[in-house]
């Protein structure tokens, strides 16, 4: 059986294409903003129980779907929807999302950085932060950041596959391992 990254590909790229032709109105911005929902809900047990209902039809979980999202769906977001609940595909949707907000994010020449501090940030913090990362990583930078108080200081930055851990958890590591060796 295939991965879900391999069949979720082909998916998010002919999503982002049709997201990079959208009108002003429904530009890629927008897109990005329903391809979250949609993540969100599609990732929901009990919204995956009823897509693999086969007592509900295409339409009504489509509907569904329709109902459960905030953001205005355009015909493509209902074609697309639609598409997946024919293929079966519902359960692909956070890999979908996933590599459609990948795809977003070379375009833009960006990236998600994951920062975990061992206290709360405060958002002039956050910003120089984020400044200062974004010249090390020389790219634009969307900060997630979350709360571990077992770092004891400093932060730990991932940004893909690269980690800039500057933590004090990290640094007793590191004399643990000079010391032991």
């Amino acid at each position: 059986m295939a991965e879900n990254a391999t069949v979720a590909r082909p998916y998010a790229e002919a999503l982002f294409r049709v997201a990079q032709a959208g009108k002003e109105s429904f530009n890629l911005a927008a897109w990005s903003e329903l391809v979250a929902e949609l993540v969100q809900i599609g990732a929901h047990p009990e919204v995956q129980a009823f897509a693999r209902n086969p007592k509900a039809s295409a339409s009504d979980i489509v509907a569904a779907f329709k109902a459960l999202v905030k953001t205005p769906v355009s015909t493509e977001a209902n074609n697309f929807l639609t598409m997946l609940v024919e293929n079966g595909r519902i359960s692909l949707l956070p890999e979908i999302g996933a590599q459609f907000l990948a795809l977003k994010n070379a375009a833009e020449g960006a990236a998600d950085a994951e920062i975990t501090s061992a206290f709360e940030l405060d958002a002039a913090q956050v910003s120089t932060l984020i400044a200062t990362l974004e010249k090390k990583f020389s790219r634009k930078l969307n900060p997630v950041v979350t709360v571990d108080p077992a770092l004891i200081g400093g932060v730990r930055v991932v940004v893909g596959d690269e980690v800039l851990d500057t933590s004090v958890r990290a640094k007793l590591q590191q004399m643990r391992v000079a010391l032991v060796a």
